[in-house]
């Protein structure tokens, strides 16, 4: 079905999101899924669209990278720093969540995603204010990413809230021992600068990231583990702040999340995943961040070792991550973001198959 769709677009995407949640809850016999997810929607419709009057107001505009393909560069006006309009009812929400609860878990979560929301909003007005695409620079950021998964991994482990054993299914689990440790912070820094690398077009990241989290929602959900219950909430929560964004960011968008957003969701994804070990699933769920990020590895690598063999780089995309790859071989960005929506809901049909069936 969903490869004889012409046009796949935001009203499509939100179409099936809406459809799949409702289905979840209905099956779950449980409509506070489907209750919470519109809510964010209207609320992230409501922050985006005011918020974009206040980037505009105070002029924090986009600045391009000069490597980057030409035809982005008419993009150096739109407004930035969109993640902040995202992400602030989410961290009120867990806040009172969290306080109600009197939940360490939730706090420790809480703790994570605040860090790298931070990491990305400096980032973001570093290079608004030097007017470059790079505000802190590459060990700044990743030194800061690496402290703040540290302190959350290390806690975390502490109480027994990450699992040493990945679970894969029902009869196949992998001891990690100790070494769950340097896994762990791999898993949140990765999946924080995979979404980060993945947004390069507009609509990318803010579509697949509200497909991912609806399948890392309902994958958690098949746990049937009470107290896992709300993390599927958070999921689906942060599932309708992302496509309340996209109304905004998809072509040709009027907002950029930034990295204040972007660093913030892929770290939301990786510190959930390894709180309610999910972390084998999401692996599966979070295919397109996953590539995206592989392709940058793959370049740089190989650029690097060609260039210490042969005095000259060579490369293996004409330029990564790989979706500016595609954009140069001309498809046009439309296209690539509407296949790379399709293969990521494929990628949740997957997961949650496997879920079912291992």
């Amino acid at each position: 079905m969903i490869g004889k769709i012409k046009q796949f677009n935001f009203k499509a995407l939100l179409i099936l999101n809406t459809f799949a949640l409702i289905i979840t809850s209905y099956i779950f016999n449980n409509f506070i899924y489907i209750g919470v997810y519109i809510l964010f929607f209207f609320t992230s419709l409501f922050t985006t669209k005011n918020g974009l009057k206040i980037i505009r107001k105070f002029n924090f505009l986009q600045n391009i990278r000069a490597e980057g393909p030409m035809t982005h560069f008419k993009k150096s006006d739109t407004p930035t720093m969109g993640g902040i309009f995202m992400l602030i009812p989410f961290l009120i929400f867990l806040l009172i969540i969290t306080i109600h609860l009197k939940s360490l878990k939730l706090f420790l979560l809480l703790f994570a995603i605040f860090g790298f929301f931070i990491t990305g909003f400096l980032d973001d007005y570093l290079s608004i204010k030097n007017k470059k695409n790079t505000g802190l620079k590459t060990k700044e950021k990743l030194t800061l990413q690496s402290i703040i998964s540290i302190i959350f991994v290390f806690l975390a482990y502490e109480k027994n809230f990450i699992n040493q054993i990945i679970i894969i299914s029902d009869s196949w689990e992998l001891n990690m021992s100790i070494f769950i440790l340097p896994i762990a912070s791999l898993v949140l820094v990765g999946m924080s600068n995979s979404v980060n690398l993945t947004d390069g077009l507009d609509g990318l990241a803010a579509g697949c990231s509200g497909i991912v989290f609806y399948g890392l929602g309902t994958e958690i959900l098949m746990k049937e583990q009470q107290e896992l219950f709300v993390f599927s909430i958070l999921c689906y929560s942060l599932s309708g702040i992302c496509l309340g964004f996209l109304k905004y960011n998809d072509y040709p968008a009027k907002i950029f999340m930034g990295d204040t957003g972007s660093l913030s969701l892929g770290a939301i994804l990786g510190s959930i995943a390894l709180l309610t070990n999910s972390v084998f699933t999401l692996s599966i769920l979070s295919g397109i961040f996953i590539v995206e990020s592989l392709s940058v590895i793959l370049q740089v690598g190989f650029f690097k070792i060609t260039k210490k063999l042969f005095d000259r780089g060579k490369r293996i995309f004409l330029m990564a991550p790989l979706h500016h790859h595609f954009e140069l071989k001309g498809v046009k960005e439309q296209k690539i973001v509407e296949t790379f929506w399709k293969i990521n809901i494929l990628l949740v049909i997957l997961g949650i198959v496997l879920k079912i069936n291992l």
